[in-house]
């Protein structure tokens, strides 16, 4: 995992660096350091309002008495595009948009989810579940879901 966070760590640099090198060959340097400063333009005010969004979601959830778990997926996907848009280059500005839209965040959900649920077993038991589907926990009720995930081993055959 090491040598992999530091191959991430000198490589993309490397790469954002030979990208925006080739934009301002392309163009021109002022053009190359425009089109920088347009995507933390542009990032920002995206960041802010798909915050916002995901925020007021978060509190709907909670007001509802929903686990707000995708809230919360997204609001952290929101912030780590912050993050990649402050992040001056073209690959990061990609990724950082992409998760900025709801699409994208979904999109990167599904390969995420499906990439590390694959390594658990879930194992659920309830019991004394409420009649009721659309019952909520928090109005009273003696729900119970004991939830266990469980590594997989990797199998020694192909």
């Amino acid at each position: 995992m090491f040598l992999k966070l530091l191959a991430a760590f000198i490589l993309i640099p490397l790469i954002e660096l030979y990208l925006l090198l080739q934009v301002a060959q392309v163009t021109s340097v002022g053009m190359t350091i425009l089109l920088v400063i347009l995507t933390g333009v542009i990032g920002s005010y995206l960041a802010r309002r798909e915050g916002a969004m995901a925020w007021f979601r978060f509190h709907s959830a909670v007001a509802d008495g929903r686990m707000p778990s995708r809230e919360i997926q997204d609001g952290l996907m929101i912030v780590f595009a912050g993050a990649l848009l402050l992040t001056p280059g073209l690959l990061t500005d990609v990724l950082g948009f992409a998760l900025l839209t709801p699409v994208g965040r979904e999109w990167i959900r599904k390969v995420v989810v499906n990439r590390y649920l694959r390594r658990f077993d879930i194992r659920v038991t309830t019991s004394e579940l409420h009649p009721d589907p659309l019952h909520r926990v928090n109005r009273g009720a003696a729900n119970t879901i004991d939830a266990e995930a469980v590594r997989r081993r990797p199998s020694s055959s192909p």
